[in-house]
């Protein structure tokens, strides 16, 4: 019995279709597959590849500071002057990085651990030295009475007093290296350590000289205690945090600006596209900030995703209803500051982009000296997009403090209300050729996984439709040119048979006449025979 599924051509077909299904099933989930393979080897724990990194950039980091100094600061009640300001630096300092206290849990596939930083000063590097002389806001004097505004009139007639006996100031002259690391004395945290004695001072504070990172160097306790998702089950997560100091929310911002979401830096979502956005959340900052697609680029010819804080990240409801929630106490500045205050212990600090760079006109306004420059003040991340890892990293945030006129406080009395620059600084990261090469493997792996299930689709495709379109195409060529048609052993074997055998006699006339012969093939109804 013969099997009309068995001929050349049906399996010829059978064979293009099978691989027709297999390439379109690879084409289609080759990432995901990959994205999930890859997750099970990246997923961070004390023996995957990525630990090391993780644990301890391998790449050369350098923190550059800039700092503003107040040059007409004594024209400051003049309010017809407007303050002037001169950036000096960068001051370079070597950044190396370490995690401490790692504690992995397996449970909820999370990692646990602090931050902590060793900074070198980098003379060669820096324009300027550490002992250049700088001119800033007295912060200590202002946190004072700013904290102390609502206070009762012998409070405030008891701090007043404590300001003229210090011999406080508006602002303070120090050299570079006073105000960063080293730190100076101040009589005013002096006398609050010896009030403590007689709790009578403010338990907040807690250190004995002022620096803007003082006791920071070597110090793994100013990050909190980070908790951040390993991506054991489920790469998407590797890298996002989980908890910080043991919460999910912050408690410093309402509603969902105080959620403790987003990436801390090192790794993030993979298969990102463009039009897609991102999240940092940066623990000095106590809060998330937004990074939005402007641009695609290349990095050492790896392909990467640029993603930068636009306006939004810098919004209080002005432009975004969203960002309405970090307003404080009810009070939404102009959009381009962020308010630190629940932050930084109430005091009245706010972060921007350096110059105010992407900020209303109306903090430019108030002062001199700085010029915003996309170029120089952006804070952008590239990342690759398959693999969601940096590949250049530039920008950073500005310190600014606001000052207000508090009544009957001496030095304070006749300020005008007015946001004034302190420091900015940047932390500029860019992978090595021979990193991004290793990078690079990844999109490569991707794209000829997907051209092979790509040629498979293509190759069935072809083989399927092979002999229909062959035959077909016979058709409309001439009957003397048409390719005759392969024999069918399963159509009945029809032989000739003669029915009847000719022959040739005599009628009675004479004539001859001949009898002519039947002819019929086996097999062949009788209807068909008759025709």
């Amino acid at each position: 019995m013969s099997c009309r599924f068995c001929s050349r051509e049906w399996i010829f077909g059978e064979v293009g279709l099978i691989l027709s299904i297999v390439g379109t099933v690879l084409y289609i989930n080759w990432i995901s597959w990959f994205t999930i393979l890859r997750g099970k080897e990246m997923a961070l724990s004390p023996i995957s590849p990525a630990y090391a990194g993780w644990k301890s950039s391998p790449l050369p980091l350098y923190l550059d500071i800039y700092l503003f100094n107040w040059t007409n600061s004594h024209q400051f009640t003049n309010h017809s002057i407007k303050p002037r300001f001169q950036e000096l630096g960068p001051y370079r300092f070597r950044d190396i990085p370490d995690k401490v206290d790692i504690k992995f849990h397996p449970k909820n596939n999370s990692v646990t651990f602090r931050k902590m930083s060793l900074y070198y000063f980098d003379a060669e590097g820096s324009n300027g030295s550490l002992s250049d002389i700088i001119t800033t806001v007295n912060m200590v004097a202002w946190a004072a009475v700013h904290k102390k505004r609502d206070s009762g009139f012998f409070q405030m007639l008891g701090l007043k007093t404590a300001l003229d006996l210090s011999n406080e100031k508006l602002t303070v002259t120090k050299t570079v290296d006073e105000m960063l690391f080293s730190g100076y004395k101040d009589p005013m945290v002096d006398l609050n350590n010896f009030l403590k004695t007689f709790s009578m001072g403010e338990e907040s504070i807690s250190y004995d000289r002022v620096g803007y990172f003082y006791m920071r160097n070597g110090s793994s306790v100013f990050n909190g205690l980070l908790n951040m998702h390993t991506g054991g089950d489920d790469p998407r997560k590797m890298g996002k945090i989980h908890t910080w100091d043991a919460k999910n929310h912050s408690g410093f911002y309402q509603s969902n600006c105080g959620m403790v979401n987003g990436s801390l830096g090192e790794f993030f979502p993979p298969n990102l596209k463009e039009g897609d956005s991102i999240d940092l959340y940066i623990p000095n900052m106590c809060r998330t900030v937004p990074l939005d697609y402007t641009e695609t680029v290349e990095v050492h010819g790896v392909r990467g995703l640029k993603f930068s804080g636009g306006r939004r990240s810098v919004d209080n409801g002005t432009m975004y209803p969203e960002t309405k929630c970090f307003c404080v106490d009810g009070k939404c500045e102009r959009a381009g500051v962020m308010n630190m205050g629940p932050c930084q212990y109430g005091t009245t600090a706010f972060m921007s982009y350096p110059h105010f760079y992407e900020a209303d006109p109306y903090y430019l306004e108030q002062i001199e000296g700085l010029k915003p420059v996309k170029e120089k003040h952006e804070f952008f991340m590239t990342l690759e997009p398959n693999a969601g890892v940096p590949l250049d990293v530039g920008g950073g945030f500005q310190a600014n403090v606001l000052i207000e006129p508090i009544p009957g406080m001496g030095i304070y009395d006749k300020v005008p209300r007015i946001f004034l620059p302190i420091m900015w600084c940047e932390q500029r990261v860019r992978v090595t050729p021979e990193i991004a090469s290793e990078i690079k493997l990844v999109p490569q792996i991707i794209y000829w996984g997907q051209c092979f299930g790509g040629a498979l689709l293509f190759v069935g495709i072809v083989m399927f439709l092979w002999h229909p379109f062959h035959a077909i195409a016979n058709q409309f060529k001439p009957k003397d040119q048409r390719k005759p048609k392969t024999k069918n052993t399963d159509e009945p074997n029809h032989q000739l048979r003669i029915e009847s055998v000719p022959f040739v006699a005599k009628n009675g006339n004479g004539q001859i006449i001949a009898k002519p012969q039947k002819l019929s093939l086996l097999g062949q109804s009788k209807d068909e025979a008759k025709r």
